[in-house]
C-alpha cells in the first residue's frame, strides 16, 4: 500500500512542476501581426511588373526593411511593465533626502 501512496504523491509533484509561463503577451503578438502584414504588403507591391515604377523600386524595399528590421524585432523584444517594477514616489523621495541634523561638515559657517 505504501508504494501506491508514494506514486500518487509523485504524480502530484510532477503536475505542479509543469506550470509554464510564456514570455510574449497579447501586445507582442499584435505587433508581430502588424509586422507580418507590412511584409505582405511590401511583397505584393514588389510583385508589380513595372521595372521603373515607384512602388516596386522605392516603397516596397522601405516597407520590407521596416518590417524585418524594426517592427518584428520590436514585437519580440517589447516587455510589459509589471506592478513589481514600479516604485512608490514616497519611498524614493525619502531615500534622496538626508536628515540635516546628522550631516557633518568641515566647513565652518557664520
Amino acid at each position: 500500500m505504501q508504494a501506491k501512496t508514494i506514486s500518487k504523491t509523485r504524480r502530484v509533484q510532477v503536475k505542479q512542476k509543469k506550470e509554464i509561463s510564456f514570455p510574449l503577451e497579447k501586445t507582442n503578438f499584435l505587433i508581430l501581426g502588424l509586422g507580418i502584414i507590412v511584409l505582405i504588403i511590401g511583397y505584393v507591391l514588389m510583385s508589380e511588373n513595372s521595372v521603373d515604377g515607384f512602388l516596386p523600386t522605392v516603397v516596397s524595399p522601405i516597407l520590407l526593411v521596416l518590417g524585418y528590421c524594426v517592427i518584428i524585432p520590436y514585437g519580440i523584444l517589447k516587455k510589459t511593465k509589471t506592478a513589481n517594477t514600479v516604485t512608490e514616489p514616497n519611498t524614493a523621495a525619502a531615500v534622496t533626502q538626508a536628515p540635516a541634523s546628522k550631516v557633518s561638515s568641515n566647513i565652518k559657517t557664520k
